[in-house]
This record gives C-alpha cells, structure tokens and sequence, in this order.
C-alpha cells in the first residue's frame, strides 16, 4: 500500500479550542488510533491532544488503519483534524515520533521518513528524566498470530470489528440514558480466559525481550490493554488504545510514568493521571 497523497497534503482544520489550559508533561505515548475506521474515537482524542501537550510525543504504532482503509476508504473530518492536530504540535516544537504498528505496516516500506517534522522510523529508545532507558516498539513483531499466519489475524481482525459494532450501539444506549461511555467489548476480552492468557504470555514476551536488549523496560501498544507493572526486573507498559480504552502513557519532568484514562469526554484533570483498571 502506497503513503495516500492526503495524508501528506492535509487541508489544515480550525482549532479554536487550542491550549489555553492544557497539562505539560515531558513525553506522551498514544497507540492504536486506527484513523480511518468508524470506532476510532477521535472526539475522545482530540480533547486529549487539546488538554495535553509534550515534549516528546511518541506515537507507537496502528495510528493509521491500512486494513480497514483498503477495503472501504472511510476518512471523516474528525480525523483530518487528529492528525493536523498532531502535525500542529510537530511545529510548535515537539517532537513527534511515529512507531509503525501492524495496520499501517505500509510505511515500514519507506523508513526512515519524515513528514511534516514527524519522525517515522521502525523502534525508538527513550532515556526517562530519572534515567531509565525505554525500548519503544509496537510490538507486533511478537505476536506469534500476526507474524506466522496472517490470515488468521485479519480474520481475527473482523470478530474484533462486529465486537465493537456491538460496543457502539451499547454505548449509543448509554448515552441517550445519561450513562458516560463505557467499553463492553474491552470488558467482554478481558474476561475471556484464552484472549487473556494470550496478552499475559505477549506481555512476557515483551518484557523479557527489553530484558535482552538491556534496557529498563518497554513501551508498546497493540493488544489494546493499558497495563504498567514490572515483569521481572523489567518494567512493561502498554499505552491502550483509541477505539476502546482511551488511554495513554505519560512522564513526567521527574521521570514519573503514569496512565492516563480519557474515557469521558472532558474529564477534568483531576480525575486523570491515575492508573487505569483494566480488570
């Protein structure tokens, strides 16, 4: 799949919501946008983007949705203004990151890349304010089901899609009842003893591969659940997702690494910076 014309040549998008309050941290981490799909929740995102602002932005793979826009191109405004959004921080001075994951594997072809001031490169090592040295990878290099049968992912890819068609229409109930948004298909995996077992030995995986490379731990995304705990003597943290949790990973300028749950469209910043539950 070639880099689309418009996404290098994107029509800027007004923002009149811009940082007049927003939270400083010295880095951001933010995964599995998967731009280009009815479930990505770009509301959700963009006051994210408008409310937090960083040094560093690390954008750690499935950003853009390669699979979902192959077979029906599906690009509303909403996500023409993610991206100019992230394009904007890119000139205003951070530095932006991007890590390709599995669904937009298409740019794997052209690295190294840099559009509009993002860098656009395979893996990235990030060094914490308190030292810690940080492998940053999607990590779908080490799920055994994308690497070794891809078919069976993109299958999988599809009950993962009517999954969320059912999340939508549950929440849509929820909203016209006065209920914040709430994640039933991450609740429904979560509690399934096979996708959870999968996840914990993915997660193992990770960590003991950063253990090999002598790191102090890892970032990655892709199996869309937002976790920060050590694994042995290394630390492992998934930053979550964009169609489900809506979640990221931040730092601090002590070197603190927190979750943030953006899960209700403007939360204050008082309800944030915790860990999130994922259980």
């Amino acid at each position: 799949m070639k880099i689309p014309a418009a996404f290098l040549n994107l029509p800027a998008s007004p923002d009149a919501k811009d940082e007049s309050a927003t939270r400083r941290w010295r880095t951001l981490w933010i995964s599995d946008l998967h731009l280009g799909t009815r479930d990505c929740k770009a509301d959700f995102l963009l006051d994210f983007l408008r409310k937090n602002d960083a040094d560093t932005l690390y954008l750690v793979g499935d950003i853009i949705d390669g699979w979902a826009l192959k077979k029906n191109w599906r690009w509303p405004s909403s996500h023409n203004d993610v991206v100019q959004k992230i394009l904007r921080k890119a000139r205003k001075g951070t530095k932006v990151i991007y890590i390709p994951g599995n669904h937009d594997e298409f740019l794997r072809d052209y690295l190294p890349l840099t559009v509009g001031g993002v860098e656009i490169q395979r893996d990235a090592f990030h060094k914490t304010a308190d030292d810690r040295l940080l492998w940053i990878t999607h990590g779908d290099d080490f799920d055994n089901v994308v690497v070794n049968a891809k078919w069976l992912a993109m299958l999988g890819s599809a009950a993962y899609d009517v999954a969320l068609w059912i999340n939508r229409w549950f929440n849509v109930v929820r909203r016209r009842m006065g209920y914040p948004y709430w994640s039933l298909s991450a609740y429904l995996k979560h509690k399934v003893k096979d996708v959870v077992g999968m996840m914990t030995k993915y997660e193992e995986i990770l960590a003991a591969e950063a253990a090999r490379r002598g790191v102090d731990g890892v970032v990655c995304g892709h199996i869309h659940r937002a976790e920060m705990r050590p694994l042995g003597k290394t630390l492992y943290c998934n930053d979550g997702d964009w169609v489900e949790s809506c979640t990221a990973l931040a730092e601090d300028y002590m070197g603190q690494l927190r979750l943030l749950d953006w899960s209700a469209v403007g939360a204050p910043a008082e309800s944030v910076g915790t860990k999130v539950s994922v259980a």
